[in-house]
This record gives C-alpha cells, structure tokens and sequence, in this order.
C-alpha cells in the first residue's frame, strides 16, 4: 500500500554563515564535527540539536525510507530556521536558499519526495511573492509556524498570505515553533512536551475564532502533531465558545466544532486510542501519516501505529496515502500507482 509521510524534515548540508552576511546574530549553523553528523548551533555556539546526514542527504533518506516501506516523504524545513525574527529581507533571502534546495531534491527524485517551501511570514508582502515564487518552482505548499513573533496566525496582517495560499492551490502545514512559555519550563524537555501541543492548539483557535477558516473556505491546511492539544480539549474549547460568546465568538460566530473535518492533522499521537479518537472525531479523510522523520519524537518506523490498529482496508488506505494526496492536490499515478 502506497505510504506517504507528510511530516519530514531537511536542511541543506551547508548553510550560509548568515550572520556574517546579515550582521547580526541569531541564527543556526552545522559544524560538521565528524563524519555523516553535525551540530545545530546558533551563532554564538550554544547547542541546539545533533543531527545525522538523513537531515540533509536524500540518498540516506530513500534508503531509510526503503526500510520503513515509506514511498514519498514530503520535505519541509526544521522550524527553527524560519527566522521570523529576523529582518524581512534576510528572511526573504533565507527562505529562497532553503526553498532551493527542497526544489532541487524533489526534482531530483520527484517520485520520492515532495516539496513544501518556507516563507518569511514577518512581512505578508514578501511572504505572498516567495509563495508565488515556490509554487513556480515547484513546491506543492508552505510550511509555516504556531505564531509569527507571538502574533496569533488569525491577526489581520496574516489573513491576505492565506487568501493566498488559497488562491494559489498551495497547501499549508502549520508546524509549531517559539512555544509560549518555553522561557519558564526549560527543564524536563517540557517545551516539546507541553509547549507544542498547545502551541498547535492555539493556531487552530485563532485561526477558527478569527474567522479565516470560515473566509478561506478552500485553503487546504494541515496541523502538525494531530492537532496538538485541540482534539482532547474541543469540548473545553466549545463550552468556552457557548458561555462567553462575548469574548470568544466577537470574529466568527460559528461554532469551533463546525470545523471538524475542514482541515487536516497528521497521525502523530503515539497513542492508540487516541489514533482511534482523532479518526472517530474527524475521520481518516482527513488524517495523514506523519512521522517528524528524522528526529527522535517521531515515529521510528513509519505508519507502524496505523497499521496496528483495527482499521479495515479502507481506513487505513485513507490514513497512509488517501488523505495526504487530498490535501496535497496530488494523484497516485503521480508516483506510479494506481
């Protein structure tokens, strides 16, 4: 059965020394200490992350992915390099190099992997024409963050990127990043424990709440981590929405539960009843595997929790393939099935 991982991550092997280029700090760099690894540091040599060359090596990719089963992994950045932070035009420009280098993989081995590009969301304008510019090279989607500086996605200045996307068919998978709170709960790895799953719960809200879900009625947008802590907390959130309308519903006066089934999550919950609940509460349309591949809070073997499960055929075709190429606007014969 055709696999498709729409949750994977990829750097370039050599990233630029942006600070040098820039002026000014802040951003990540690989130290190449030893043989098929790396460092992730930022500019002043605090340490980030080690990484292994299926980070940037699409030949170790194919051969992990070979003995996962996993046909084609849609390629994104790692969070950390979207420089929201930084000025518009540096991160225009970082965008472009990162954005390249996905194009030049997938054209490389279009078959295997997917393209979904970066864009610099601190300014619309600019993040509107590197969108335009990834689906001309072409990047299916957009992978973006939680928040941009803090700002809720359903902020203004945001909703004319989605009208966008829109309009442009490019698909958009919202990955968290800069989680709220991370200053105040370093120990315990608590900002990847509970820092994004609220994180991805708080882009779903606004972007409900805001109304540009009910605006943008066809943008197609994926959740990462299966929608983090919305699922488990919607009646929470919908009572919430029913006894303080004054607060919650001043944007949108629909009911948050309306939109289940109007966007995408990945199958990431490690869990599975709650696999079996996300399916129950939005369907398998409408969950796409997804693994983090190649970072240790992911799935090691791809699709291994779905396909543990009790579904039939049928679901289970849905959740492996099915609702990525939905939501990819893509064909299997894209990838020589049928």
């Amino acid at each position: 059965m055709l696999k498709i991982d729409v949750h994977t991550h990829i750097l370039p092997k050599e990233i630029p020394d942006w600070k040098q280029r820039f002026g000014y700090g802040g951003f990540v760099r690989l130290e190449h200490h030893k043989p098929c690894c790396a460092r992730m540091l930022k500019d002043d040599g605090k340490f980030f992350r080690e990484v292994e060359d299926n980070v940037w090596s699409a030949e170790r990719r194919i051969e992990e992915c070979d003995s996962f089963g996993v046909n084609v992994q849609v390629l994104s950045t790692v969070p950390v390099m979207f420089s929201y932070w930084a000025k518009a035009n540096d991160g225009a420009e970082i965008s472009k190099i990162l954005n390249d280098g996905i194009a030049e993989i997938v054209g490389e081995f279009p078959r295997r992997f997917i393209g979904l590009g970066t864009v610099p969301m601190q300014d619309t304008t600019l993040a509107i024409r590197e969108l335009e510019r990834c689906k001309r090279i072409g990047l299916v989607g957009v992978q973006i963050g939680t928040n941009v500086n803090q700002l809720n996605l359903g902020e203004p200045q945001f909703f004319d990127f989605f009208k966008a996307c829109e309009e442009l068919s490019m698909a958009v998978f919202v990955h968290p990043w800069e989680m709220m709170g991370e200053k105040e709960m370093q120990k315990y790895w608590l900002p990847w424990l509970v820092g994004m799953p609220a994180e991805t719960s708080r882009a779903i809200c606004s972007l409900i709440f805001s109304g540009v879900l009910e605006k943008c009625k066809n943008l197609r947008i994926c959740f990462a981590h299966g929608g983090g802590s919305f699922p488990y907390t919607l009646g929470r959130i919908e009572h919430g929405f029913q006894v303080r309308p004054d607060l919650c519903a001043i944007d949108n006066p629909h009911n948050p539960r309306n939109y289940l089934g109007k966007f995408w999550l990945d199958s990431l919950v490690h869990d599975a009843a709650m696999l079996d609940y996300l399916v129950k509460l939005i369907g398998a349309e409408k969950v796409a595997l997804g693994t983090d591949y190649p970072f240790p809070l992911g799935e090691e073997i791809a699709g291994s929790l779905i396909e543990s499960m009790p579904f039939d055929e049928a679901t289970k075709e849905k959740l492996l393939h099915g609702a990525a190429l939905e939501w990819l606007k893509l064909d299997k014969e894209t990838f020589n099935y049928k």
